[in-house]
């Protein structure tokens, strides 16, 4: 797999894995602040629609959909983070998704060292644009994936993670061994004590089968 190739299937992967997070979720939980600087899940993906459009379409001056915050002066003051009362939810994602697409049309049909123009006026490389998009996401993501477990508990990458948890149990103990609640001779006794780490075993698995591959608090 080529440079350009990787990089648009890590990018691909983490916009959808961003987009599986606001997935089957009311309206009211996805504009709802969860952190004390009103991070929320909606507004991730509304700022992420600027990011992307702008970064890897407009800088390279090709044609998008406008985006009706990009003249209001409130933009410069948090705008982009979260969706006002006439904004529909559904709509937002909409955009993203496009926005996706144009950012990977762009990047397929241009060379990752074709220059364009950063919005402060900077010359830039398709190469670095979508370095930046990726970081951009990424870290974002990163925030969707607490904020989503926040209101309702799903955790995981995409539909049908093993890594996303189902057994309460096992992440109580968890959260125990953690914070001292238990020592590392209960916990091995417990995770060692588990129908699937004995299964592993005959199976030929190693020390880390203790932890169940569908449990992790985060990806």
């Amino acid at each position: 797999m080529d440079e350009k190739a990787q990089l648009l299937k890590h990018l691909d992967e983490i916009q959808q894995s961003l987009l599986w997070k606001v997935e089957g979720l009311s309206d009211a939980e996805l504009r709802r602040p969860m952190t004390d600087t009103g991070t929320n899940l909606i507004g991730i993906v509304k700022h992420l629609t600027g990011i992307t459009y702008g970064y890897l379409v407009s800088a390279f001056g090709r044609e998008r959909e406008p985006l009706p915050i990009e003249d209001d002066e409130e933009l410069f003051f948090g705008l982009d983070l979260w969706a006002t009362p006439d904004e529909s939810t559904d709509e937002i994602v909409a955009v993203y998704r496009r926005a996706c697409a144009a950012g990977a049309q762009a990047i397929e049909e241009l060379d990752l060292d074709t220059s364009g123009t950063h919005h402060s006026g900077s010359t830039v490389t398709l190469r670095e644009m979508v370095l930046t998009v990726l970081l951009d996401t990424t870290r974002h993501a990163g925030h969707a994936d607490v904020v989503r477990e926040m209101v309702d508990g799903r955790v995981g990458s995409r539909p049908g993670d093993p890594m996303s948890p189902d057994d309460p149990e096992y992440l109580r103990m968890y959260r125990a061994r953690m914070t001292g609640e238990i020592d590392r001779e209960t916990w091995m006794a417990y995770v060692k004590g588990r129908p699937d780490w004995r299964e592993a075993q005959s199976q030929g698995g190693n020390g880390s089968a203790g932890r169940p591959s569908e449990v992790r608090t985060s990806e």
